[in-house]
């Protein structure tokens, strides 16, 4: 049975280019092994870039040995669930501004997200296409 998003549909493409997922395979599916839970699906910003690489985290520069490219803004990527909250938690604790929460792909997200994030939240940081 295909996995679902959060809206309840099957789970669409987050990005072929680059290629995302924990397998990826271009989708933020749920995997047993995968202790990140790259499960939602988010939009790059230069600002959430800035906050994953001063967590230790740096998304930009490529790594070819583990199959990733570096990203830039506009990007659509498969994003660690615990990344997404981290940085929503410091939004809401005014120590950074409201842009640094990259947008999410409602469509692309995983629906197991939901055992972590509220509908409402993914629906306030929802992408405008």
């Amino acid at each position: 049975m295909p996995e679902r998003n959060v809206l309840g549909g099957e789970l669409e493409p987050c990005s072929t280019d680059p290629m995302t997922g924990f397998e990826r395979d271009g989708h933020c599916s749920c995997h047993d092994q995968d202790m990140g839970r790259h499960e939602l699906c988010a939009v790059m910003t230069d600002e959430f870039l800035e906050f994953s690489k001063e967590r230790g985290n740096d998304l930009v520069t490529p790594r070819p040995e583990l199959q990733f490219p570096g990203l830039e803004p506009g990007d659509r990527w498969c994003l660690c669930v615990p990344r997404w909250v981290e940085t929503l938690e410091a939004v809401r604790d005014r120590h950074i501004p409201e842009t640094t929460v990259p947008p999410v792909i409602l469509a692309a997200t995983n629906e197991s997200v939901l055992d972590t994030v509220p509908m409402e939240t993914l629906e306030a940081h929802a992408y405008d296409t």
